[in-house]
């Protein structure tokens, strides 16, 4: 694999950063990483941070040295995560369970792969354009999708900020899958928390990812919106990745994994947790199928929807 990949985040106005990122990568599988620890909610932080400990650590263990089945490992690695932020309230026992959105995306065999829940989002750009997005979990765009509220409504709508999924929650969360894309040379994968996302319209995004390097771009688009949103700026994150473009791999961001010996795993994304892969007594067999059925019907509804470029 040859890829550029490039992450920053920012402060913004608020007193603690509770974004989190990362990628890991091995000699045929790249994994990134994006969570937003939700402030409404205890030590939101601690949950981001928990979750890509867990996913990380997932990796490392599956990556030998590609994922064998990558949307059992998005879908299982989410469901790990979210038993990891449970135990951490029980054994600390705090009055609340820290929740945190979350996006992902597998790279190998020249495609990818991407999961999410909540709005922390995941856009998929080739040559200026954006060929794919994910959607958010918001009641917002539920009512979009139901046609009770118009889309223009989107950055305006008093239910924009209410989501309906997350990690940590009391129920199970819903992982909505993407099917697999295939990546040509020169296409950007962009995962971002709504700091970023909700001050900039799509198609800026993608214009300064398209005229700029990676390495440029992502400190620009986020200096701009935590400009835009001034004093009250929400943290803002970004991680981008450009696929095997010769042209625009340049410094310490140009990454090739030929040369790495098989087994062996390169991560930005502190040291992982243990954790237990296998679903504990929280959950029984029925409300894990429950749970399943969600997340296709999910899916399958997700599939009818168009995405906003």
């Amino acid at each position: 694999m040859r890829f550029s990949v490039y992450q920053e985040s920012h402060i913004g106005g608020r007193k603690t950063n509770q974004d989190r990122m990362g990628y890991s990568f091995t000699r045929d599988a790249l994994l990134l990483l994006v969570a937003d620890g939700m402030g409404g909610h205890l030590m939101g932080e601690m949950a981001a941070q928990i979750a890509m400990q867990t996913i990380a650590s997932l990796f490392q263990e599956s990556a030998k040295s590609y994922v064998k089945k990558p949307e059992r490992f998005l879908e299982d690695s989410f469901l790990a995560a979210h038993r990891e932020i449970h135990r951490y309230r029980a054994i600390n026992n705090l009055p609340e369970t820290p929740r945190t959105t979350i996006v992902a995306c597998l790279v190998q065999h020249n495609s990818a792969i991407w999961a999410h829940c909540g709005d922390s989002r995941l856009y998929w750009m080739r040559n200026g354009q954006i060929l794919a997005r994910t959607r958010d979990h918001s009641r917002i765009e539920t009512l979009i999708a139901q046609g009770k509220v118009d889309p223009s409504e989107r950055d305006t709508h008093p239910d924009r900020n209410k989501l309906f999924n997350c990690l940590g929650a009391p129920n199970m969360p819903i992982v909505e899958l993407s099917r697999r894309a295939t990546l040509q040379a020169g296409d950007v994968l962009l995962l971002c928390s709504d700091g970023l996302w909700s001050m900039l319209p799509d198609h800026e995004l993608a214009h300064r990812l398209h005229h700029n390097t990676i390495v440029r771009a992502v400190p620009e688009l986020l200096a701009a919106a935590t400009g835009i949103a001034g004093r009250n700026s929400d943290n803002a994150t970004a991680l981008a990745m450009m696929w095997e473009s010769a042209e625009n791999l340049q410094g310490n961001s140009t990454i090739t994994t030929n040369t790495l010996p098989i087994g062996s795993v390169t991560t930005t994304i502190q040291a992982p947790r243990h954790v237990d892969s296998e679903p504990t007594d929280t959950y029984n067999d029925a409300e894990i199928e429950k749970a399943i059925e969600e997340i296709r019907n999910a899916i399958e509804k997700s599939s009818k929807i168009t995405s906003r470029n």
